[in-house]
């Protein structure tokens, strides 16, 4: 066979024992789920799987869950075209989590029930309230859904061997998972959710550290060694090493760096894992899992992705189906062939499906708690009735998000789910802290930080180079905006959380001012006080 990088990049793998172990993958997984779903007898076991898993377990989960297709492809794809940038992802992604262990896990797990709209309407009006954390947390859902989504038809372009010129048959692909994830929420609930991403976490990353050893071992377990050869392969050589290949633009890797870091806090998908525990500390113990486990991962990708310029090459991974997000693949094919592909291939859709069930169950479940059974019937709907309403979201979701995964098929997906955070960081955080730590905060302040923040960070998304404007790469033939051809951008910057976060930050004040001659219920915040900060009050685990 020709080295990797001079073969065609149409002929990589064996497409049949690529589906075998995939459909072997979504075969035990679906067995797992049918078993949850036989435990599903109430909307605490549906939404929060009874808050029956421990701080272990759900560390583990919180890995599967946080772990997406951005952080095995994206960023080992980053990594591998533009090095040293493409590394800062995991810093940023990997930061993130002090916020969320300092500062939200153990006060939302007690505050709060099934979802992010629980703890910011505790104090406040329940309707307006409610209505502005549901409208945050799908539009969340919504940007995080593209990227896997568009993970997914790469990474199929490059298994099945269905050429970038295929649109329909990506498309096509597109809506299969759509569809499996979908059944996966159906049948399993937050319960089943969990065990696939359990299943997955483990998957990947011991599937990671395999390739890492092994690309390790190709050079000694020489670094140095490694690294050199990087250079070598790249034409950009020392270049890989140092920043400033992709963040020509300072004010751009800042703004990207503030939505990486405070986003993760803010992400619907992540705070509904702390109400699968049954205390506070667990919940704590459990972003330690996730944070050690996370961490660990990204020294992986490190490697991985220096390993794919040193043994692929730069060239063949942007020539390949799928782009520079089908780097990690392509290095596993270089090192164990056919099968090594197959698994490696198996384990990121593995991660693909986990993720977008898990952020359909969490969308499916902000809409139908917080708008159908508090906003539209003031909370005298039934608990299964109300899981009904759960159900039919996420069909609806589901279709949603398979129609925009097509349109951002061949983005970059670490640059997808970045702006999910710098949405989350903007609309959701700036509310969170308020809620919890400030006395005098009110709803007209929680509306205008949502909605303010909200709004801004997606116009200034829609009016970036993100979008439209950037030149046209004469690699591809195509510009790395989402859509092609026409250029109506004004702001400068692709990520807007410069400028989206300190907007929602001061919103929040000057609503709260605004709105100041509701008198704040003082015994309220003082009761969401002691709760947040003993667990005395909150939901407890069901025993079945």
């Amino acid at each position: 066979m020709l080295p990797l990088a001079q073969a065609p990049t149409t002929a990589i793998g064996n497409p049949t024992l690529n589906i075998g172990i995939f459909a072997a993958f979504v075969l035990v997984t679906l067995y797992f789920v049918y078993r949850a779903s036989r435990t599903n007898k109430t909307a605490s076991d549906y939404y929060a799987a009874g808050r029956a898993f421990t701080g272990p377990q759900n560390g583990v989960a919180i890995a599967g869950d946080y772990l997406s297709a951005a952080s095995f492809l994206g960023i080992a794809g980053a990594i591998a075209i533009n090095g040293y940038d493409g590394f800062l992802y995991s810093i940023g992604f990997l930061v993130a989590w002090l916020v969320a262990l300092l500062l939200v896990a153990e006060l939302l797990r007690n505050t709060g029930k099934f979802t992010m709209g629980d703890v910011l309407a505790f104090r406040m009006r329940q309707r307006p309230v409610r209505a502005a954390a549901a409208t945050s947390t799908l539009v969340v859902s919504f940007f995080y859904l593209l990227a896997q989504m568009a993970g997914a038809g790469g990474l199929i372009a490059l298994l099945l061997q269905i050429p970038n010129s295929n649109r329909l048959g990506q498309s096509v692909v597109i809506a299969i998972v759509g569809a499996l994830m979908i059944v996966y929420v159906l049948v399993g609930g937050m319960k089943g959710t969990t065990y696939v991403q359990i299943i997955k976490a483990v998957l990947l990353i011991v599937g990671a550290a395999v390739m890492t050893f092994w690309v390790l071992g190709k050079f000694g377990f020489n670094l140095s060694a490694l690294l050199g050869q990087a250079v070598a392969q790249s034409p950009k050589g020392e270049a890989i090493l140092a920043p400033g290949l992709q963040y020509t633009n300072k004010i751009d890797f800042i703004s990207l760096a503030l939505a990486l870091v405070l986003g993760t806090a803010g992400l619907p998908h992540i705070l509904m894992r702390f109400y699968t525990v049954p205390t506070s500390k667990e919940a704590r113990r459990s972003v330690v899992w996730a944070i050690w486990l996370i961490g660990l991962f990204y020294l992986f990708t490190l490697v991985l992705g220096y390993g794919a310029t040193a043994l692929v090459g730069p060239a063949a991974i942007s020539a390949a189906p799928g782009g520079q997000n089908s780097a990690a693949p392509l290095l596993a094919f270089e090192l164990g062939g056919e099968l090594l592909l197959g698994l490696i291939s198996a384990v990121a859709f593995a991660t693909i499906l986990a993720v977008v069930a898990g952020l359909t169950i969490t969308a499916s479940a902000s809409f139908a708690h917080d708008v159908y059974a508090n906003v539209l019937r003031s909370g005298t709907v039934e608990p299964d009735a109300e899981v009904r309403v759960a159900r039919i979201t996420a069909v609806v979701i589901g279709i949603v998000a398979i129609a925009g995964g097509i349109l951002a098929n061949g983005q970059n997906i670490a640059f997808l789910v970045a702006l999910a955070f710098a949405v989350a960081a903007s609309a959701n955080l700036p509310t969170i802290l308020y809620s919890l730590f400030w006395k005098r905060f009110n709803t007209t302040g929680a509306l205008w930080s949502i909605y303010g923040g909200l709004a801004i960070c997606v116009v200034l998304i829609v009016f970036s180079p993100a979008v439209s404007g950037k030149p046209v790469n004469p690699a591809t033939g195509r510009s790395t905006s989402m859509i092609q051809g026409v250029d109506f951008h004004w702001f400068p910057l692709e990520n807007p959380g410069l400028v989206s976060i300190p907007a929602s930050f001061l919103l929040g004040v000057i609503g709260t001012y605004i709105g100041a001659r509701r008198p704040v219920d003082s015994a309220k915040f003082a009761e969401m006080e002691v709760r947040s900060l003993t667990g005395a009050g909150s939901e407890k685990a069901i025993v079945h």
